[in-house]
Formats: C-alpha cells, sequence, structure tokens
C-alpha cells in the first residue's frame, strides 16, 4: 500500500488534483449519497416491505453487491433514508423573524398549516418519516428513535425554552416532558393531515378540504395552549 513507504511520495502539481486515497474516499460518499437518494424514492414508491434491493442497485446502473457494500442490510439502508428525509426538514426555530416574533404557539401553527404545502413540493421525505414511524420492523424503529434522541433534527428542545423564555410556556412542567409531548402530538397531527393523502387508508377521513384541516390545526392549537400555556 502507498502509506508503507519508506520515502517520501513526490510533489504533485497544483493541478494534479487529491491523493488517489483522497479521490476515492470521496467517490464512495458520492455514491454512498447516490444510493441513499435512489432508496428514499423507492421507499417512497413502494413502500418498505415492498422495497428491493436490487430494484435500488438497478436504478443506479449499479451492482446489489455493491449497496450492500456501503449499506449492510436494506434495515440499514431504511434508516439512512429516514435521517436523510428528517435532516430535509425544517426545525422549530428557522421559522421567519416575523413569525417567531409572535411567539411561541404562532410558530407552532405557521409549521402546522405549510405541512401540505411542503408535502406538495417534495412528498418524497414526508413519505419515508411516515415509513419510518408505521411501517418498519422494531429493531429499525429502534434505531430511528435512538437517531431523533441523539441528533434532535427539529430543535424541539431549544423550542420549548424559546416559549418558556417568553413566559408562554408552563415552567412548572419538566421541559423534557413537554419536549415528549410537543414531539409526540405534533407528529399525530402531521399524520392525520397528510396521511390519506401519503398513505391512503392509513387514516380514514377521506376527502378533507384545506380549510378543514385548518380548522383542525386552530382545535389542536387551542389544545396545546390548554395543556402547556400560561394561565
Amino acid at each position: 500500500m502507498t502509506a508503507q513507504r519508506s520515502s517520501p511520495a513526490p510533489a504533485t502539481s497544483a493541478g494534479s488534483g487529491p491523493p488517489a486515497g483522497r479521490r476515492r474516499q470521496a467517490r464512495g460518499v458520492r455514491t454512498r449519497e447516490r444510493i441513499v437518494e435512489a432508496a428514499m424514492r423507492r421507499f417512497a414508491d413502494d413502500g418498505f416491505h415492498g422495497t428491493r434491493v436490487e430494484v435500488i442497485a438497478k436504478d443506479l446502473g449499479i451492482s446489489k453487491a455493491s449497496v450492500f457494500q456501503h449499506f449492510g442490510t436494506k434495515e440499514e439502508l431504511f434508516v439512512s433514508a429516514f435521517r436523510q428525509a428528517v435532516r430535509s426538514f425544517h426545525a422549530y426555530l428557522d421559522a421567519p423573524r416575523e413569525v417567531l416574533t409572535e411567539g411561541f404557539f404562532a410558530t407552532l401553527e405557521y409549521w402546522l398549516n405549510r405541512t401540505e404545502d411542503y408535502i406538495q413540493d417534495d412528498w418524497v421525505p414526508y413519505r419515508v418519516v411516515l415509513l419510518g414511524s408505521h411501517a418498519v420492523e422494531l429493531p429499525v424503529k429502534r434505531e430511528i428513535n435512538r437517531f431523533l434522541a441523539e441528533e434532535d433534527p427539529y430543535g424541539t428542545p431549544a423550542f420549548v425554552r424559546f416559549g418558556v423564555e417568553r413566559g408562554e410556556v408552563r415552567d412548572d412542567i419538566d421541559v423534557d416532558m413537554i419536549v415528549a409531548l410537543v414531539d409526540w402530538l405534533v407528529e399525530r397531527v402531521q399524520d392525520a393531515l397528510v396521511a390519506e393523502e401519503l398513505d391512503p387508508g392509513l387514516f380514514q377521513h377521506r376527502g378533507r378540504t384545506r380549510e378543514a384541516n385548518h380548522a383542525r390545526v386552530a382545535q389542536f392549537m387551542t389544545l396545546m395552549r390548554g395543556a402547556v400555556g400560561v394561565r
């Protein structure tokens, strides 16, 4: 191997690019990224159980073995696809400044009312996250929960502290309890708003209009204010 040479490697010219090892590493990273992107589309189209690794490989024009070289199992590949999907979403505190100025509950309502718009723009990540919440095996769900706890992609603790510091959110309840409540309830409400479009039959509320969904968000906000809002 090159690294075992006792004499220094000859100097490279300014235009010769990075060393071969670094180029191989960069190609490997790009290949992993391509596999994850293709896998997201396949999982979104075919579901977790319906997706086949050989089809993902065919989409990319590579061998099935190449996919397994980067991801040992389909389950590992799905977790990577789930991570990529979640990282494409905004955190709560990424809302526009004028919305943040209105406060915690206004910000929460802002994001909920835009759930349908974001799905229309790109439904693939939402579909992958929906599968991760409802349609994967327990070991996969365990890895997903570990990722969400460690990376905190939505920034929920910071968002809750934002509400507490503004005097909108109760400070007599443990912050972690409120974080868990927000995470769980918001996920369920978003499922109820869009799951019929993403996965027909998962929730039984066919034909709901956008206006009806906005009314449901307003009702949910009333419940949230009553649960964690300062009275």
